[in-house]
């Protein structure tokens, strides 16, 4: 689309009352496009999640290419009038898209164990990449990815944690704490809710649409059970970190980054993951059985940092951030926004334009998330949800989990990034991946 058309489909779609990017195209952007030029996007995973991701790339470009180890999936993308339109390519193989020169953006939206593989070798081919959240299986991975993403400093990443655009309650509570108008804080409960509970499930064979040994991947090669596979993946270690990362790369993500423990070297020393249960029996952190969900379901988790600030992540509390000062208390969730500095408008006139142009990295504040994604393809800069702040805050994530599987107390030295004192603890830091399917290292 040249920028006339753009602009004309803009108005028209503004006339209509739909939604607009706020820029258009304006310099040349992409190595195998003309000036003015929609960028081209791939788009890897088309199911739930995956669909409502391309619904909003569709804003900002043209998906050339879908893929999905699912095919009915692909064919359904193909269709869709607001993804592929009925001209986009389908493929099995992500590979086929990262070989694609005309591509210029990836979209990774597989389930969570697939993330990081894909990710690197989409920076390796040129792209741009947006990765849905949580972006890492393991604490290893965190670090492979923070070392594509220095190699590749001429690219995009971006991390689908959405909450980061909601100006009027996440970053209206982060800017409170970071202005010091809690006070010093003391305490941060967060409610992340419990995983499903469910099994023993029965093993059968794989649907002729799924190629279920694709969709394991690194993991290991284990019979095929439908609750195994597709939104259900999360309930399991194997392929996520249940409700810690799921949930917690959205709400650790807010406590951490209010109080400013998300950068390089910071993070917490001590994790207490004595209370938490699990849906099955464990030996040595590992299920004694194949064939029911195994991510722990409830829990209350203590997290201690260097600064004395205590963080709780739970099952128990209600879904949100609470963050507790000596000068008051503030709850926020996707909901709400309550308190008495809220009540009082405690940050009037220190929550201004200027203050989330801050929060968002100098770029202007915009509730569409992937339109910051867009504008720093095209400006340069960081995006507001980026790789390095991710993978800390992933660490805590991750460390949760080792904490909970074990049932014991552990401590993490966050300038070497690595579990002290801890033998069995620390050999959870990575995990073994299946022959053929190893991410690779750059």
């Amino acid at each position: 689309m040249k920028r006339r058309d753009f602009l004309k489909t803009s108005a028209a779609a503004a006339a209509a009352g739909a939604f607009v990017p706020y820029f258009a195209w304006t310099q040349k952007s992409f190595a195998n496009q003309e000036a003015n030029d929609r960028p081209l996007i791939g788009c890897i995973g088309v199911g739930s999640m995956g669909t409502g991701d391309a619904h909003n790339h569709n804003q900002f470009g043209d998906i050339v290419a879908v893929c999905d180890v699912d095919s009915s999936r692909v064919e359904k993308a193909k269709q869709d009038p607001q993804i592929g339109k009925g001209k986009a390519d389908g493929y099995e193989d992500y590979r086929k898209v990262l070989e694609r020169d005309d591509i210029d953006v990836v979209s990774i939206v597989t389930p969570d164990h697939w993330h990081v593989k894909i990710a690197v070798e989409a920076l390796e081919a040129g792209k741009h990449v947006f990765c849905q959240k949580p972006l890492t299986l393991t604490l290893e991975e965190n670090q492979i990815i923070r070392a594509a993403c220095d190699k590749h400093k001429d690219k995009v990443f971006f991390v689908g944690t959405q909450q980061r655009a909601q100006g009027n309650l996440f970053l209206r509570a982060v800017n409170l704490v970071q202005k010091g108008l809690l006070g010093d804080i003391q305490k941060i409960t967060v409610g992340i809710n419990g995983a499903e509970v469910g099994g023993p499930f029965q093993k059968t064979k794989p649907p002729a649409e799924l190629n279920w040994d694709f969709w394991l991947g690194q993991a290991p090669l284990v019979d095929y059970i439908p609750q195994r596979c597709h939104y259900q993946f999360r309930w399991w270690y194997e392929y996520s970190g249940g409700k810690f990362t799921d949930w917690g790369a959205h709400h650790v993500d807010i406590a951490q980054w209010a109080i400013n423990e998300n950068e390089r070297g910071t993070g917490p020393v001590e994790i207490d993951g004595t209370d938490a249960k699990h849906p099955v029996p464990y030996s040595d952190g590992y299920p004694t059985v194949d064939d029911s969900y195994n991510t722990a379901h409830d829990f209350a988790i203590k997290c201690k940092f260097a600064s004395g600030v205590e963080m709780i992540i739970d099952s128990r509390s209600d879904n949100g951030v609470l963050f507790e000062g000596t000068k008051g208390r503030m709850f926020v969730n996707r909901g709400k926004i309550t308190g008495q500095p809220i009540e009082e408008n405690w940050d009037k006139d220190q929550y201004t334009p200027e203050d989330m142009a801050r929060l968002y990295k100098g770029k202007p504040f915009d509730a569409n998330h992937k339109a910051n994604f867009y504008l720093c393809i095209r400006e340069g800069g960081l995006p507001v949800s980026d790789v390095y702040s991710h993978v800390q805050m992933m660490n805590t994530c991750h460390l949760a989990a080792i904490a909970a599987r074990l049932g014991r107390v552990i401590k993490w030295d966050p300038k070497a990034e690595k579990i002290v004192d801890d033998e069995q603890a620390a050999s959870f830091f990575a995990r073994k991946q299946r022959e053929g399917y190893e991410i690779p290292r750059v």
